[in-house]
Order: structure tokens, then C-alpha cells, then sequence
């Protein structure tokens, strides 16, 4: 298996309510960002967007924002 790495994170204020409203969204809480090297040594990260768990989970649209953090930890994490 090639190097990867899985980083969770979470915040009990923002995950809190979103499993509340969609109690499916817990399969997917807290956050996740997978980081993998493919053969030629690129690096990859991957992770559900705050609409796919929306969708996935018929989670109300003014609580993504509660997920929305993900995309920052994404770009830090690639920095």
C-alpha cells in the first residue's frame, strides 16, 4: 500500500447540530480528509465537499456552513 495518511477532525458545536437535524450524517462525522501517494510519488487528497454530505444526508443548507471548515483544513494540509 502506498503512503496515505486519514485525518480526522471534529467540533462537537458544529457537528452537534447537523447530526441532529440528519442523524445519517454521523456515518460521516467527524471530518475527513484522506492524504495518499499514488506510484509516481503524487500526493492526493480527497474528501466529501459540505454539498455531497448535504445531499447524501438531507442536510439542511443552513447548517453546511457548520462543514464548510473542511475546505480550509484541505488547503492547509496541501500547503
Amino acid at each position: 500500500m502506498p503512503p496515505t495518511q486519514m485525518l480526522i477532525f471534529g467540533n462537537p458545536k458544529s457537528g452537534t447540530p447537523v447530526m441532529l437535524a440528519a442523524p445519517s450524517s454521523a456515518m460521516d462525522l467527524p471530518l475527513k480528509v484522506l492524504v495518499s501517494q499514488d506510484e509516481a510519488g503524487k500526493v492526493w487528497l480527497s474528501y466529501n465537499t459540505p454539498e455531497y454530505l448535504g445531499e447524501r444526508h438531507d442536510i439542511p443548507t443552513t447548517l453546511l456552513s457548520n462543514l464548510a471548515g473542511i475546505r480550509a483544513i484541505a488547503q492547509a494540509a496541501a500547503a
